[in-house]
């Protein structure tokens, strides 16, 4: 029997500004990944999506990014290991105090944008988010990209982690997610996504943009619930997996014994 967790990054509006489509997504996923203020939010959104995930019985990790609400996390920041950990440990404090008035567990921790593409090629600094992580709660599940140095760090400081594939975005021959910059980053055609994902999880293999086919490991997937055709997708994606025998399973469950 096949299981993979479904995640999606919420809670990602600020202010006046929307962001996502959080209400209509959340029903079809099993975890999500909470914004917390540094790249998007606030705290009148983090509760409301803490709030919302737990009407939905949905589980709830910390999204940390860098401070960069301009640029929304995605642009590389100089930051030292020792930066970047106490950037993850405050942030992971704050939406904790949320779901601590919630009621519910705090689950895992997904870094965001350039903090999780720069951690999962620099030892150091995916040593030092493993670090922030494990010093705040050691239950912690870290979600990071299949193959990459934040699941390496993770091993070696005994730390639960999860791999994590992506439904929408295409892959480098190295097992790393291609640059939003370059042309065929994203994967537009539902099908073509749906393909993929079915063959990561039952195979264990994806094209990676060349051609050549490399070896992933999914215990989750990312959908991205902000795009246009967002919701929709997550539905197909969902409709497609179960069709296949695949379950749907929370990270927790997914992830019970692991490390």
């Amino acid at each position: 029997m096949y299981s993979v967790d479904l995640n999606c990054d919420l809670g990602e509006s600020f202010g006046n500004y929307t962001c996502g489509l959080d209400e209509e997504v959340i029903p079809f996923i099993s975890s999500a990944n909470v914004a917390c203020g540094f790249h998007a939010s606030d705290p009148m959104v983090m509760a409301k999506t803490v709030a919302l995930a737990k009407a939905n019985k949905v589980c709830v990790g910390a999204h940390p990014g860098y401070p960069d609400l301009v640029g929304f996390g995605r642009r590389n920041l100089n930051a030292s290991p020792a930066e970047v950990k106490a950037m993850v440990q405050y942030q992971i404090g704050a939406l904790k105090a949320f779901c601590t008035a919630q009621g519910i567990p705090l689950c895992h921790v997904k870094p965001h944008g350039a903090m999780y593409n720069m951690a999962g090629r620099d030892a150091k600094l995916a040593e030092a988010i493993c670090e922030g992580i494990q010093e705040v709660d050691p239950e912690l599940i870290l979600l990071g990209l299949s193959g990459s140095e934040m699941l390496k760090a993770a091993g070696r400081k005994g730390l639960k982690a999860a791999k994590e594939v992506f439904a929408d975005r295409a892959y480098e021959e190295d097992g790393s997610l291609v640059a939003r910059t370059k042309p065929g980053a994203m994967i537009t055609d539902e099908n073509e996504a749906i393909e993929r994902v079915i063959r990561m999880v039952k195979e264990g293999k994806v094209t990676a943009i060349t051609g050549k086919e490399i070896q992933v490991e999914a215990h989750s997937i990312c959908v991205h619930g902000d795009g246009p055709k967002a919701l929709a997708f997550v539905q197909k994606i969902r409709e497609a997996l179960i069709q296949e025998g695949i379950q749907i399973a929370p990270l927790r469950e997914m992830i019970k014994g692991n490390s």
